[in-house]
């Protein structure tokens, strides 16, 4: 007698299929007294292409004067970034960047910027 030929833990979903996922990276490109210039590139880490990304970070006391490449939302010191309509969809490996100015002081250290594929 045979089997079951699928998954036998009901609970196991079976392949899930390929995964998208991302990362950011951000660096300080420039300063000037009283504000700085940065770039965030996206990578998609994935084994599918993603469709958008949205990346997050903390901004600490800096306040974004213009930001290109993405549609950036505020919750108090909070930056979130989505894509533009035009550079969301990655490929596997491939990479994106949005940029922008701000006025105060620019982060130390690891600004910690969280991305998220969809």
């Amino acid at each position: 007698m045979g089997g079951p030929s699928g998954p036998t833990d009901p609970t196991d979903p079976g392949d899930p299929g390929p995964q998208g996922g991302c990362t950011a990276a951000h660096r300080v490109t420039g300063t000037w007294s009283g504000g700085f210039q940065a770039e965030v590139t996206v990578t998609n880490t994935g084994d599918a292409p993603i469709g958008g990304w949205t990346v997050a970070w903390d901004l600490g006391t800096a306040r974004i004067a213009s930001l290109w490449s993405g549609v950036h939302t505020l919750d108090g010191s909070r930056v979130t970034v989505t894509d533009a309509s035009w550079n969301g969809a990655l490929s596997p490996g491939a990479t994106a960047a949005f940029g922008y100015t701000a006025d105060g002081a620019p982060p130390g250290g690891a600004v910690g910027a969280v991305c998220a594929a969809g």
